[in-house]
């Protein structure tokens, strides 16, 4: 859950005045306490893991540096697909497969790929960022469906690098 769904969330509580809201997922807890409390006190309680953290930046600044980002970061996956390599996405947006609606995809399950070769296109603040690859390799698996929004760090596809 990112810092803009939790204020979304907050907003949603406050305006429809739902008592109480808990959400728990992997690593993360949030409890949202929509009544007023008798000392003043925010009744918003947010609560993760020491290693996560939140923190609110600009606008602008993140753009520009969305903008610079030329390509996706590369982890190597926890699974059963220990020995393929995880591509990730390198901002918050919307994810294509193909470069406009009537054309073929950038890749597919089976396709090779180099260093460079053009992956999907994100689009943020509408801006269309075309997604290269940094590894060259098969593509195993597409982990994402077309015209779908994505998180940062969220994996896209899998590669086999050998």
């Amino acid at each position: 859950m990112n810092l803009e769904e939790i204020k979304d969330l907050i907003k949603l509580v406050s305006k429809t005045g739902i008592g109480k809201v808990k959400i728990e997922s992997e690593g993360f807890k949030i409890s949202i306490n929509g009544g007023s409390t008798s000392t003043g006190e925010q009744p918003f309680i947010l609560q993760a893991p020491a290693t996560q953290s939140f923190v609110a930046a600009p606008v602008a600044p993140v753009a520009a540096a969305v903008a610079a980002t030329p390509a996706s970061p590369v982890a190597v996956a926890e699974s059963d697909d220990a020995k393929y390599v995880t591509i990730k996405s390198p901002m918050i947006g919307t994810f294509y497969r193909t470069p406009g609606p009537d054309k073929d995809a950038f890749v597919n399950v089976g396709s090779t790929i180099q260093v460079g070769s053009k992956l999907c296109i994100i689009e943020a603040m509408k801006t269309f960022n075309e997604i290269e690859a940094e590894i060259s390799g098969k593509i195993i698996k597409v982990l994402v469906d077309n015209a779908t929004p994505v998180d940062y760090d969220q994996p896209l596809f899998l590669v086999d690098p050998a």
